[in-house]
């Protein structure tokens, strides 16, 4: 697996917001398009290090990270594939929430 470090401030926004591209830049939806799926389709792991933004809204991360749910990859296969670094350590939880629930209904 190879693995690679993106940043969510530097590669992305420091100012991730919205679940849908129609919601405005910086969507969840284009996050997950960008950044997830690919790596994902490629059967590769990333680093994301989610420090550096001005927060996040739980609809980009429920988007992002549920989202890859719903395009039909098993959640134990989406945790294994990011590492998610941050100082928050509920951040991570809550993503965790998100791939977990990510079958479930909106």
């Amino acid at each position: 697996m190879t693995q690679s470090k993106i940043s969510v401030a530097k590669d992305f926004s420091r100012y991730p917001a919205g679940r849908y591209k129609a919601d405005g830049p910086a969507s969840g939806e284009e996050f997950l398009e960008t950044f997830l799926l690919p790596t994902l389709k490629a059967g590769q792991s990333q680093d994301i290090e989610l420090d550096g933004t001005r927060g996040y809204g739980s609809s980009f991360l429920e988007e992002a990270f549920g989202g890859a749910v719903r395009k039909g990859y098993d959640p134990e296969v989406v945790k294994r594939s990011f590492k998610l670094i941050t100082a928050d350590k509920s951040l991570v939880e809550e993503i965790h929430e998100y791939i977990d629930q990510g079958n479930a209904d909106e």
